[in-house]
């Protein structure tokens, strides 16, 4: 047996001599050899190790970080703490495990869609078998409703249409003709004289020789490009940066000041428990604790807006999308065709011809034929009724026409719809021409889809020797949804790109984007043909100035979602069908719609319970929100795990004692960090996060800016504490010192807490709003404040703490003052120099 690689150019002769078989269908023993030689019609999926996938789970900075920190909680004889960390490690990688293994279930999500009972013809005898069982050279028998289990050649079809969307994303179905041979490079759209796996029968019969089974056919290839590995979330890209930044500074001055403190003279063992504090004091612990918070209710709230996240990490993504790559239907448009523009020689016969050459019942049936009855509209039924149909023509692929006779008084007529060029071969009323394709080519011109309209006397079946006049065109467009257009500008003027991927006509795909703002005069439409005629460095070249993909494939989507990525872009993409599953893969946000596919939903890190483009943009706003608050989150927690490096660093430098205990290190961080770090997921806006453009990654939560202020913030609460150490050292010796350093210290963090809230604005601009953007602080706060008052008067011993006296009191608020007040005039000079410029 030979198996073509193009099968639809081959003629039916050649074929069958080549799949040794025939239209009575293969011997048991062909079929017994062929199925030892292809094995079974399933598409195979990649085994994994599961205990290999879990450990994966461990490969990451946060988890090392937090590793770091619970072990110096240990060793400090901190067990409760230790094994909290210890703890949360173990859910987060449970959680990331179990996304991982729900992704693999997309692969069989479109093993599925061709696992079905399949009509087969064997020995000249048809019965029914299982999809799995077929084998090349199989004839198969598909009629109305059936999935189309392989790829397949047709042989004979009778009016069959075939559901396409799933592999191409065309949004109409496509009429079959068996009896067309089609050039060697036709791509899988064109394909009219196959049916390929996974499509599915919407009208018609139709017999065919299986050519490609399992791995050979087109949706396996989709299925093998869902195997690769999504890349990281930006989130992810920027934390590690971040951390691989942060610790090494870190370990750079702590081992910097342990040499200091060995060439100073002091004891080894005092010198190992200042590394000791030092780390602590720098490990930002409840980072990743604080993240997680900020995902999860930033995944709660979208999930009342009917956005539900499978891949946490993803909520931030939304924030950090430069291009939103969308389907045009059912997510742009309403997925159901409406009749746009009507051109009538007589209106009546217009109406009736489409109320007559009609099946829609009780508005479902062919796409066409309900937004004709739409279109009709009260006045459908009584026609039906009123003029009684004799014989249906349904749709005939060698005419593309569909025609019903009805009884017009007592008269028989005719009532036909089809392509214009096609009813133009029928068509009596020639004078009319000329107006006709005028008003054809105006319809066309403006992306509609356009059938002619045309009736006459019945005097025969043979369709070759009717005659009819065309008395009317209509042209269709699938209408944009409500809140599309508002949606597309709010993204431009957030500085995201908009573009638009279908597997729809050029015309028609320009004309729904133009409505909706994305495709605007000078912006390219690009087909998937030509698309397969540019090598990279064009594909380059032109994707800027391109806002319209049409008739694109499942390969042509996934190439142009990475050659976005390779040029910098975070690509949110969005899909409902198997075509869909390589892009969403790939994608840095792959967005399905609910009630899209299970291939596509699995694959998706973000499924959309209304598939609205508006929504997409409303995810993006919050999702921003969240990156702002995961980057305020930051500045707080690490301005506050690095003054305490500096406070300790300055006082070995001018050899004094250790300005706190390893223990009291670890309670500031608990209640000035942790008391305060928990209430960010609850920041509202500062500002309208929609109205500036997308942060590049690398600057997302550690920029230039950021990092000025976090140094200048850790030095003033550092300088300032060091000063108060000194002072207080000077007139009260070792243990006031340090007790009054420690309460002051954690007063002095929750004021650069209050200061975090608003990274734009001073605080005293706007008090009110200052106090309103996170009333959670306050609590958090308070919270902390009865904590410390337990730690000082109830645990002295364990915390080495005296109680407050005046003076003291004295000096912690004069610490806060300078805090608050240096924190403040370098916001004031942000906000006026902004102004200015």
């Amino acid at each position: 047996m030979i198996i073509s690689e193009h099968p639809h150019c081959e003629t039916l002769k050649s074929l069958t001599e080549q799949l040794e078989t025939s239209k009575e269908g293969l011997s048991n023993a062909a079929v017994e050899k062929n199925l030892s030689i292809y094995g079974l019609n399933e598409i195979q999926e990649k085994k994994h190790n599961l205990f290999i996938l879990f450990l994966a789970q461990f490969k990451s900075p946060l988890v090392y970080v937090l590793v770091v920190a619970a072990l110096l909680s240990l060793f400090l004889g901190k067990l409760h703490e230790g094994l909290l960390i210890l703890l949360i490690i173990l859910i987060n990688s449970l959680i990331g495990f179990w996304q991982e293994v729900k992704a693999l279930s997309s692969i069989k999500a479109l093993k599925k869609l061709t696992e079905s009972k399949t009509q087969v013809k064997r020995e000249n005898r048809a019965f029914s078998i299982s999809s799995a069982e077929l084998v090349p050279g199989d004839v198969i028998i598909l009629s109305e409703g059936d999935i189309v289990p392989a790829d397949i050649r047709l042989f004979d079809t009778i009016g069959v249409v075939i559901d396409e969307s799933i592999l191409t994303g065309e949004s109409v179905p496509v009429q079959k003709d068996a009896n067309l041979i089609l050039p060697k490079e036709t791509l899988p759209y064109e394909l009219d004289n196959m049916a390929l796996s996974g499509t599915t029968v919407t009208k018609g019969k139709a017999e065919g020789f299986v050519v490609f089974t399992a791995q050979k056919t087109y949706l396996a290839s989709i299925a093998g490009k869902a195997k690769e590995e999504s890349p990281d979330t930006p989130l992810t890209k920027a934390l590690e940066v971040f951390i691989r930044k942060h610790m090494f500074i870190l370990l750079i001055m702590i081992t910097l000041t342990a040499v200091l403190a060995l060439w100073q003279g002091r004891e080894i063992i005092e010198v190992i428990y200042l590394v000791i504090a030092e780390l602590v004091s720098a490990v930002p612990e409840g980072l990743p604790i604080v993240v997680t918070l900020v995902l999860t209710i930033g995944a709660m709230t979208l999930s009342v807006r009917k956005v539900y996240i499978r891949h946490l990490p993803s909520v931030e993504t939304l924030g950090s999308a430069t291009v939103i790559a969308s389907d045009k239907t059912g997510t742009i448009t309403q997925g159901k065709l409406h009749v746009k523009d009507v051109f009538s020689l007589h209106e009546t016969f217009s109406q009736t011809v489409s109320a007559l050459a009609n099946e829609s019942i009780e508005g479902k049936g062919d796409p066409i034929d309900t937004a004709l009855a739409l279109w009709v509209g009260k006045e459908y039924k009584s026609i039906r009724q009123k003029y009684p149909r004799v014989n249906l023509y349904p749709f005939d692929t060698k005419h593309r026409l569909m025609a019903s006779s009805n009884m017009i008084q007592k008269e028989h007529k005719i009532f036909v719809k089809g392509a214009f060029e096609s009813l133009k071969e029928f068509a009596t009323n020639q004078e009319d021409f000329k107006t006709l394709e005028k008003e054809h080519d105006k319809l066309a011109s403006n992306g509609l889809r356009v059938i002619a309209l045309g009736m006459g006397e019945h005097m025969t079946d043979d369709i070759d020797k009717w005659k009819i006049e065309i008395v009317g065109l209509v042209g269709f467009l699938d209408p944009p949804k409500e809140g599309v257009l508002e949606a597309v500008q709010t993204a431009q003027k957030a500085g995201l790109k908009v573009l638009m991927i279908t597997g729809d006509n050029p015309l028609t795909a320009a004309a729904v984007a133009r409505s909706v703002n994305i495709y605007k005069e000078g912006d390219l439409v690009v087909t998937g043909k030509e698309l397969n005629g540019m090598d990279d460095a064009t594909l380059e070249k032109i994707l800027p100035k391109v806002t319209v993909w049409a008739r694109v494939l499942p390969e042509h989507k996934y190439r142009i979602v990475k050659t976005l990525q390779k040029q910098g872009e975070i690509v949110a993409v969005t899909g409902d069908g198997a075509n869909d599953v390589p892009a969403l893969r790939a994608a840095d946000l792959g967005i399905a719609m609910g009630d899209g596919t299970d291939a596509a939903k699995s694959t998706a890190k973000m499924v959309l319970a209304n598939n609205n483009l508006s929504v997409i943009v409303d995810a993006i706003r919050q999702g921003r929100t969240i990156a702002s608050n995961i980057r305020k989150a930051i500045y707080f927690l690490v301005s506050t795990s690095l003054d305490e490096v500096i406070l300790i660093t300055g006082a070995i430098l001018m050899a004094l004692p250790l300005p706190l205990y390893p223990v009291q290190i670890l309670w500031i961080n608990l209640v000035a960090d942790s008391a305060l770090d928990k209430t960010f997921p609850f920041l509202k806006d500062e500002e309208d996060v929609m109205n500036r453009a997308p942060t590049k990654l690398h600057k997302q939560f550690l920029d230039k800016v950021q990092l000025l202020r976090v140094l200048y913030a850790a030095l003033v609460i550092s300088l300032g504490s060091l000063f108060l150490y000194v002072w207080m050292l000077y007139h009260y010796g070792k243990e006031s010192a340090i007790s009054t350093l420690f309460t002051a210290f954690i007063i002095a963090t929750w004021i650069n807490g209050l200061q975090s809230l608003k990274e734009h604005e001073p605080f005293l601009k706007n008090i009110k709003r200052s106090l309103q953007i996170n009333p959670y602080i306050f609590y958090g706060i308070g919270i902390g404040l009865i904590l410390q008052l337990f730690a000082i008067y109830a645990l002295s011993d364990v915390f080495h703490t005296l109680p407050l006296n005046a003076e003291s009191l004295k000096m912690i608020g004069l610490l806060a003052l300078w805090v608050f007040g240096m924190i403040e005039i370098r916001k004031w000079i942000e906000y006026l120099w902004k102004k200015v410029s």
